[in-house]
């Protein structure tokens, strides 16, 4: 495998990095990587999360890697601290920082910029007892804070954050806390293999959690430790898919992530850990990797891949063809078939949404039944691809799921809406901010509506071909403008998801016209051979 494809990817991010860092010694926002807050000045607060990006930088002027015009680069070390120092200085008092909102106190920003701070400082040999102090104040915060909803690779990271604390400062300061939130991360892995984010089972964050515990291991090693890796490492495998890509809109949240350096980490000790990476590698030769070059979430993928580079382990297991047959996670709610060159990934709890590979290649991406639906003078969107608990019915060589479209999640924010979320968070709203976040959780991401439309969805094996057989009722259709199935929808608020992945390049299967055709009462029978 050509490791240097990791780096590659990430290095070809670290312009648009830089772009989004202001590197004016004189200016107030002097180290500030959230542009819209220092250039465009159109929000009124910088996004602690952005700080995140002095760990790429860091990475990068350490690639020793033909073609890297940012290696041993002295000005990216003014650049580092700056940052650095700016997420301190733009932090609130209690060590606590904003991502989304103001006073929203956010636990994941708070954790992915303190990691990165940390190990930047460690690794361009800083020497800053200001800083230091602003470590000890989050890593306080972070270690006594409880955010709503079941994040599980925030907890993984606010225990690596501890880990790497505690060793640079020669501190036993935070013991206590580091082991109840490794307890906390460990409870929360699903006898399955899998680690709790939001409503179910999500392969991309799950490498994150698998990345972070690598880490926290190789601190302080522990056999607990390790099986859970293990057995987090062994459910990772079945989601590479045959043609290097990993994840999707079948999973939980909506991923394409892929975080390779724990499977670095993990194959000195479980050399089958690097199978995964060598398969992703081969992805990545392709050109399917998913694009984060957005200016919120471009940092995550950058400084892992750079770190995958660096620790790649060279002497590697040859690549073992996966095994045939069906891999079902009943509380995961997702089953893998292979058999015959085909492999389908089919989300049970998700009504059905699929992918299905044929000869290594992806032929189909199906992400279920989308209406747009006339209420009075707005128009509502119901889907087949929201969390639930549908009806399903497993055979050999028959899967069934039944149940009702849910209505999409699609509020948008308008005027009123932020004056008044302004209002809140500037008023009571900054004593409850796990609270607003709560709620905004319920509006934005969890929970299913019912819509008035009920579906069944049959995958049958025969002659050596997947049939696909969708029926979907309703008693009037006179409200429903547009009908069709689309390759990549969503509908719940992900930071991560909605990515661009080539494997997306397919049409969207246009059924309005068939819609149209029904009576009230009649059902739209939907038939496919692939």
């Amino acid at each position: 495998m050509n490791k240097d494809l990791f780096a590659q990817e990430a290095l070809a991010q670290i312009p648009k990095i830089l772009t989004l860092l202001d590197r004016n010694p004189h200016s107030p926002t002097y180290g500030c990587f959230d542009r819209t807050f220092w250039q465009y000045k159109v929000i009124d607060f910088p996004a602690g999360m952005s700080q995140e990006f002095v760990y790429p930088l860091a990475l990068a002027y350490h690639t020793d890697l033909e073609g890297n015009q940012f290696y041993q680069q002295a000005v990216l070390q003014d650049w580092i601290q700056a940052g650095i120092l700016y997420a301190a200085k733009s932090g609130h008092p209690n060590g606590s920082c904003d991502d989304y909102f103001p006073y929203e106190r956010a636990a994941g920003a708070a954790a992915f910029s303190l990691l990165a701070c940390i190990d930047s400082y460690e690794l361009m040999g800083l020497d800053n007892p200001e800083i230091l102090a602003f470590f000890v104040k989050r890593a306080d915060w972070l270690a006594h804070h409880q955010e709503s909803g079941r994040l599980t690779n925030h907890q993984a990271l606010i225990v690596l954050c501890l880990e790497l604390l505690s060793k640079l400062l020669k501190s036993d300061r935070w013991n206590e806390s580091k082991a109840e939130r490794l307890e906390q991360v460990l409870s929360w892995q699903n006898p399955e293999g899998w680690f709790q984010e939001y409503e179910g089972c999500d392969p991309g964050y799950h490498t994150l959690t698998i990345s972070c515990l690598a880490r926290v291991y190789e601190l302080n090693p522990n056999n607990r430790l390790k099986d859970a890796i293990a057995k987090a490492v062994l459910l990772a495998s079945h989601f590479v898919h045959p043609d290097g890509s990993y994840g999707g809109e079948y999973t939980s949240r909506n991923t394409y992530n892929f975080f390779p350096h724990g499977f670095e980490l993990v194959g000195k000790w479980l050399p089958e850990a690097l199978n995964i990476n060598d398969r992703f590698l081969q992805g990545l030769a392709k050109g399917l990797a998913p694009c984060y070059a957005d200016d919120r979430i471009i940092g995550h993928h950058t400084w892992n891949y750079l770190l995958a580079w660096r620790d790649y382990i060279p002497v590697r297991p040859p690549i073992k063809p996966q095994s045939q047959g069906r891999f079902y996670l009943e509380e995961g709610g997702i089953l893998i078939e292979r058999r015959n060159k085909t492999e389908l990934y089919l989300a049970l709890n998700k009504g059905g949404v699929f992918k299905l590979f044929r000869d290594g290649k992806l032929i189909v991406s199906d992400t279920h039944f989308s209406l747009q639906v006339r209420e009075g003078k707005k128009l509502k969107n119901a889907v087949g691809h929201l969390v639930s608990n549908y009806k399903v019915t497993l055979e050999t060589d028959r899967i069934t799921v039944a149940g009702s479209l849910g209505w999409a999640k699609q509020k948008q924010m308008n005027s009123v809406n932020l004056i008044g979320l302004r209002l809140v968070m500037l008023s009571i709203g900054r004593f409850y901010p796990n609270l607003i976040r709560k709620i905004l959780q319920k509006i934005l991401i969890t929970g299913k509506n019912k819509a008035p439309f009920q579906f069944q969805r049959s995958l049958s094996w025969s002659d050596g071909k997947w049939h696909i057989t969708d029926e979907l009722s309703a008693e009037s259709w006179d409200t429903v403008v547009t009908a069709g199935i689309g390759c990549d929808q969503t509908s719940i608020y992900v930071v991560m998801s909605r990515t661009f992945q080539p494997g997306q390049l397919q049409p969207w299967l246009d059924l309005t016209d068939r819609v149209k055709q029904l009576g009230n009462g009649e059902s739209l029978k939907l038939e496919r051979s692939i």
